[in-house]
């Protein structure tokens, strides 16, 4: 298919992260095969018992080193009002549909540019994954299976075709904070857990200061981030809360130790329940904790997107599959057609015109790294 019908009978399977993503790496493998590449997939499945799989297409030499084009398969939810969100009409000059910019364009302009181009002396990877959205979990389940190993990848996101040679970590946990329940009207026989989640709010204020004074100029905002997004607790007004949790997250610097805030938080959990004479307790559970990710910016990767894209490289302070790739002894660059701000949103869109400039820079990318003449 060429690259706009692509691009929509991959908007039109709904690969929402809570659903198995085979039947769009069906598609891509149905694509690819005819043009010559070899073939694997790696199967799993989740925790809610969904089979979620990784596709690895590879063209050329069974060996390390080449280029590797690397995009995840699933999406966020949508609003089931939208009815655009499976169907991908193009109207005036942009394809709309939930993964139309993250990042189904990208898979539509990779496997464009592998049409492209022939065989090379270096192998040409191309590696579909799952799960991106809620962990980058198919990117830790390939560098754990330890068999890609390439030289320089290329990570699809929405980047407004914009290289990004690096990006902040992010960390997150879950907290729970079990008091006593009682009558409100009788304080001191209870401990309440709301109670004892503003004092440990309060701490997470002096923490987000302490962790303020470490800064890097490279990126904006220039320190590492923090934000508290869910809290739930307590089951009436006049009973005095059992129980409580709330979600808190973090955003490291590269360089800095990811674990740095949860110490910090442990410490602050730990005095909350010697300071209640351990009426409280409180149990944290760690989801993620993914490192910064840096490519220099002398890199041969960086140097040949910043010169056909005509953009400078930059940071940005949310994460993607880069530190895994990295991980793979990869020098990698995040890049791609669409807009990182329509993302995730209704009316999700990215441009025909962007596409086919991104199937244009893949395609040399390809020519370059793998010595594959079109």
């Amino acid at each position: 298919m060429d690259l706009v019908p692509l691009l929509q009978a991959l908007i039109r399977i709904d690969s929402t992260s809570s659903r198995p993503n085979g039947p769009v790496l069906d598609l891509l493998e149905g694509e690819l095969k005819p043009l010559g590449f070899h073939t694997r997939r790696h199967l799993w499945t989740d925790p809610d018992g969904v089979e979620k799989q990784n596709l690895t297409c590879r063209r050329g030499p069974d060996l390390p080193g080449g280029l590797a084009l690397i995009g995840h398969t699933d999406c966020v939810p949508f609003d089931p009002a939208w009815s655009e969100a499976l169907t991908a009409p193009v109207r005036d000059g942009q394809v709309f549909g939930r993964g139309a910019a993250d990042t189904k364009g990208f898979l539509a302009a990779a496997v464009t540019a592998a049409r492209r181009t022939r065989p090379g002396q270096q192998p040409l990877t191309l590696l579909f994954t799952a799960d991106e959205e809620i962990g980058c979990l198919g990117a830790k389940q390939a560098r754990a299976e330890g068999r890609i190993r390439p030289r320089h990848a290329i990570i699809g996101e929405p980047t407004s075709l914009v290289p990004v040679r690096a990006h902040k970590g992010y960390c997150t946990v879950d907290v729970e904070v079990t008091g006593l329940e009682g009558h409100s009207a009788y304080p001191d026989l209870g401990a309440s857990a709301v109670h004892a989640l503003g004092r440990l709010l309060l701490e997470l204020e002096r923490i987000g200061g302490e962790l303020k004074l470490v800064t890097d100029a490279a990126f904006d905002p220039p320190y590492t981030t923090w934000n508290v997004g869910v809290v739930a607790g307590g089951k009436a007004r006049n009973i005095i809360a059992g129980h409580c949790h709330f979600t808190y997250e973090w955003r490291p610097l590269p360089g800095q130790e990811p674990r740095q805030a949860l110490w910090l938080l442990e410490g602050a959990c730990a005095r909350l329940v010697e300071d209640c004479g351990g009426r409280l307790q409180v149990a944290i559970s760690s989801l993620r904790s993914d490192a910064a990710a840096v490519t220099p910016p002398d890199a041969e990767i960086v140097r040949y997107l910043e010169q056909r894209s005509g953009h400078a490289a930059i940071t940005v302070p949310f994460g993607t599959e880069l530190p895994e790739v990295i991980a793979m002894g990869a020098e990698g660059v995040v890049f791609g057609a669409g807009d990182i701000r329509v993302a995730h949103r209704t009316g999700e869109h990215v441009a025909v015109a962007e596409l086919e400039q991104a199937a244009d820079i893949l395609t040399g990318a390809i020519e370059r790294f793998c010595g594959a003449a079109g």
